[in-house]
């Protein structure tokens, strides 16, 4: 860290700025907003200055600075755009142990004015330390997007509720929980909305239901993605940062695992084929217990939860049981897969339809699907566990009418460092996962749009249109 970030109280506080264009006009803005007294020194305002002086909001001088200028201020801008008159200002101010900020050169100033997002009473500001103001407007813009408008509003709710809440729940632990919670609820939804007096009557209820130690903790259900960290949703990311308890899959990549608090107790229970290391009605009881027990529990699944992840299954039990159940969908591993190999999942004039379907029957062994459906043209198969009934699932294709030269692609390890894609046929499907030695996770993919890969070599498409 090359600079100390900190907040200045300015109301009411002399600053000075020197200089009288625009930028002059931009930091006195930011000066006046957070309630400085602005006193501006230059022979030639900009119209904006001369308003605001007509008004007594600012002070100006119409001449050129003078270091007793700097009396009083807590500290100096300088925007002249001129560096002779920036030195002579930069130096005054040293001498006179005033800080000092030149507009656009580092080197003259001691400190750096950031890029603020300001959602008062939260600030946020952003610094390159001068190296690059460009790009910190851009993270400043990425921020803007991400933080809600009404933000502030709801820092300011909190605010009138805290001393309520702390003394009905006389812990740090149990108001870090009860906080969590509301700030990821129905109640900072409606305020941000800007429906705070409704809020308001719905905060009270949950504070008496705090005090009568009524607080059950929650469930969310997240879908982890394909498994690239980066593909995970931003409302993902806050949950796993959020967390008391991680309930993941073997689905889930270190990667995304790695996202999440680091004092989060983590409870893994990944399932294989015919090696489950939990039971469906272990993991919908150890959801159960950790709700019970106040947590914030997330259960963790590959690609999207509600996509042969039995999300729908676990979120029934736990509603059933009066648990509250939040779905965060992801990316699942089909468009995550197909995109990371290079080629689309639909085409105009070569698939008008794709069906994601299971390799994998309830019992465990080969699905029980309409084939015939299957089979027609133009239409994109995408099979999630489907190594071990692979030469069932391409013999019942071919067997109802699809093309044995419709190509396929297996995507091994999808997004993530090590994925593998190898190409072929439909007829020679069970034999290419043998010969390339396939291991699981993998997806299959069936179909003429395998052939618009980009990652496609041209010996392989010659390959594969044979």
């Amino acid at each position: 860290m090359q600079a100390f970030p900190i907040f200045l109280k300015l109301t009411g506080r002399k600053v000075l700025v020197v200089g009288g264009g625009e930028a002059a006009v931009a930091k006195t803005r930011l000066l006046l907003d957070a309630g400085a007294a602005v006193t501006v020194v230059t022979p030639k305002p900009d119209a904006t200055l001369s308003a605001w002086a007509a008004e007594d909001v600012i002070s100006v001088h119409r001449r050129e600075f003078h270091s007793q200028d700097l009396e009083e201020a807590v500290f100096v801008i300088s925007a002249t755009d001129d560096e002779a008159a920036d030195r002579i200002v930069s130096d005054a101010a040293r001498i006179a142990g005033v800080t000092v900020n030149v507009v656009d050169r580092p080197a003259l100033s001691d400190f750096t004015m950031p890029a603020i997002v300001d959602r008062a009473p939260i600030t946020v500001a952003i610094s390159t330390g001068g190296a690059a103001p460009a790009l910190a407007r851009q993270v400043r813009g990425v921020i803007e997007t991400a933080l809600p408008r009404n933000l502030g509003s709801l820092a300011g709710f909190v605010d009138r509720f805290r001393g309520a809440v702390k003394a009905v729940l006389p812990t740090a632990r149990q108001r870090r929980k009860f906080w969590d919670r509301f700030l990821d609820g129905p109640v900072a939804r409606q305020v941000l909305r800007g429906e705070e007096h409704r809020a308001s009557q719905d905060m009270l209820a949950l504070i008496n239901r705090a005090a009568a130690g009524e607080i059950i903790g929650r469930v969310a259900i997240v879908g982890g993605g394909p498994g690239d960290p980066e593909l995970l949703t931003r409302k993902a990311h806050r949950l796993l940062q959020q967390a008391d308890v991680i309930v993941h899959d073997r689905l889930v990549s270190d990667e995304v695992l790695d996202l999440a608090r680091r004092d989060a107790r983590r409870v893994y229970v990944g399932k294989a084929r015919d090696a489950h290391f939990r039971s469906q009605d272990e993991i919908n009881r150890i959801l159960l217990d950790e709700a019970r027990a106040g947590h914030l529990v997330v259960r963790l699944k590959g690609g999207d939860p509600f996509v042969f992840g039995r999300g729908g299954e676990e979120a029934d039990f736990l509603r059933r049981q009066g648990v509250e159940v939040e779905v965060v969908p992801g990316i699942t591993a089909a468009t995550g897969c197909a995109a990371a190999a290079g080629f689309p999942l639909t085409h105009r004039d070569k698939a008008s339809a794709v069906t994601f379907l299971s390799g994998q029957g309830k019992a465990g062994g080969e699905p029980d699907l309409d084939w015939r459906l299957l089979a027609s043209a133009r239409h994109t198969l995408a099979v999630y566990m489907g190594v071990e009934t692979a030469r069932a699932s391409s013999e019942a294709l071919i067997e109802h009418g699809r093309d044995p030269a419709t190509p396929v692609a297996v995507i091994e390890n999808g997004t993530l460092p090590g994925q593998r894609v190898v190409y072929g046929r439909l007829d020679e499907l069970p034999d290419l996962l043998v010969r390339e030695a396939v291991a699981s996770p993998a997806l299959i993919v069936i179909g003429e749009v395998v052939g618009d890969s980009l990652a496609v070599t041209a010996s392989e498409r010659l390959a594969l249109a044979l």
